[in-house]
């Protein structure tokens, strides 16, 4: 059986262009439900990981409709949380309805969510507190809870995989030694033939932004999406009982 996977990078909070690129790939109705091709199984849709955290405070500001965002202000990681979580009921209505065509993968932001031991945040002194209670913010609602305690590790087609770091299984354990290794953010560019290692025909990943747009490796067998703001997404086609995509290419919208 042959099918199209379309494979959006990290979403961080900008649920708006997520929409977009599903509405873009027919993925998608006007009622914000799977479409046909979706429900049937023909489209499947992967979404690479980090749901939640705006990637700065500007995009915070946006998310709440406020000029500026502090990340130390207990009402305004409400309200960060708050919006998020209307957005992220909207998703879950969504991949509840074609569960076995929507896959979702953990990503380290949505780990930290259920986790709050690791505190996130940027180089620039922005903190992802939101949804920690005991640093100013709020816990997830427990049914939300549970559907990110429900989201995979990586999802394998054949030898073909989707995963949010990479492609060794030490990179889908977001623990001391995860963030203790810039290897996670650099193994594309440094060692790229660790998806030939764990016998792969081709990976899909995230985690670090592709600020140009997806970035494609043909001859090393990888995709790097984390370019939704780059307004791109990643068309796939497989035959499920085959080893190899079929087609590989990145799509603007």
């Amino acid at each position: 059986m042959r099918c199209k996977f379309i494979a959006i990078g990290d979403v961080h909070a900008d649920f708006e262009t997520l929409w977009e690129a599903l509405r873009a790939a027919s993925c998608v109705d006007t009622a914000g439900l799977p479409t046909l091709p979706v429900l049937s199984g023909l489209y499947q849709v992967v979404l690479i990981g980090d749901l939640v955290h705006p990637k700065n405070e500007r995009e915070y500001a946006r998310l709440i409709g406020a000029e500026s965002f502090d990340s130390s202000d207990s009402e305004q990681l409400f309200l960060a949380a708050r919006e998020q979580v209307k957005r992220l009921e909207r998703l879950h209505t969504y991949q509840q309805a074609a569960p076995k065509s929507v896959h979702i993968l953990l990503g380290n932001h949505d780990a930290a969510v259920l986790n709050t031991d690791y505190l996130l945040g940027t180089v620039g002194g922005l903190s992802h507190v939101e949804f920690d209670a005991g640093r100013g913010g709020v816990m997830l609602p427990e049914h939300l809870r549970a559907w990110f305690q429900s989201f995979l590790r990586e999802l394998r087609v054949g030898d073909v995989q989707f995963a949010h770091v990479g492609p060794l299984p030490a990179m889908t354990s977001y623990d001391d030694l995860f963030y203790a290794d810039h290897v996670h953010k650099r193994w594309w560019q440094e060692t790229p033939e660790y998806v030939r290692m764990a016998g792969l025909e081709f990976g899909v990943y995230g985690h670090t932004q592709m600020k140009e747009g997806i970035v494609l490796n043909r001859e090393a067998g990888f995709a790097m999406i984390d370019a939704l703001q780059a307004r791109e997404y990643l068309e796939m086609l497989v035959d499920t009982a085959g080893e190899a995509p079929l087609s590989i290419r990145p799509v603007p919208f």
